[in-house]
């Protein structure tokens, strides 16, 4: 696997590698990649930490069909993910409804923050649930019993303990982002310097036999990736995760 990668990256000569990376294009797909990656990311965490402590602490009716709906997008492929997010998006009653209002997410950048959303919440929820399961609700009892409140308890007791879980899972989470193509391509399109992410950026240049381009896109990803992959591995406990 190491020499597959490093072949990738010694293919081109240092100079063209350097010099596709400073390229206009592949600056504003890095820059389109962090934005939309932070904000779908900071989203996931809001929805991903409520959903994952109810999960871990609560029993209630239908817990198991929740947990397999928010699950779904796990297996499904990314592409059926994008169609479906486009037809609910695009010609839907909701769809118009919201272009009407002026929210427009078909081939727009938002489109990107909405796909990477759908697909990497159930990532995160699993991460943080693991998180939570893994502390001992006695240390909550305990804290409510010398007067913290159910808010108190989680804010000053869980949430620091979960304190790795939750920074590996907003890693993997916003790696998975930047990487999220299938989703992307479908609902936001493939526009050039609009709606080019890297994985974008690597598709089209790669369709139009720009090598170089291509290669400096998938160097960017690698980084990323084998930097997510380190924090994950020092902050987050993968068992039962994937």
């Amino acid at each position: 696997m190491a020499v597959v990668l490093a072949g990738l990256v010694a293919y081109p000569p240092l100079p063209a590698l350097v010099g596709s990376l400073a390229s206009p294009e592949i600056v504003a797909a890095v820059e389109l990649s962090l934005v939309t990656s932070a904000v779908s990311t900071a989203l996931c965490i809001l929805a991903a930490v409520p959903v994952a402590y109810s999960l871990a602490r609560f029993s209630f009716p239908g817990k198991r069909v929740a947990t397999t709906l928010m699950n779904l997008p796990l297996t499904l492929p990314p592409l059926v993910a994008g169609v479906a997010l486009l037809i609910f998006y695009g010609p839907s009653t909701f769809g118009k409804m919201l272009s009407s209002l002026g929210f427009d997410v078909v081939y727009t950048p938002l489109g990107i923050i909405v796909a990477q959303f759908f697909v990497n919440v159930p990532y995160m929820i699993r991460v943080t649930r693991s998180a939570f399961e893994t502390i001992n609700p006695r240390y909550e009892h305990v804290a409510r019993t010398l007067g913290c409140t159910e808010w108190g308890a989680f804010r000053q007791v869980t949430l620091p303990l979960a304190k790795n879980g939750l920074v590996a899972g907003l890693v993997i989470t916003w790696s998975k982002s930047i990487g999220e193509f299938g989703a992307v391509l479908m609902l936001a399109g493939a526009t050039r310097m609009k709606t080019e992410t890297l994985p974008i950026a690597l598709f089209l240049n790669m369709s139009t036999g720009d090598l170089d381009l291509a290669i400096a896109a998938s160097v960017i990803l690698i980084a990323i990736s084998m930097a997510s992959l380190l924090i994950f591995e020092r902050c987050g406990d993968s068992r039962g995760i994937f």
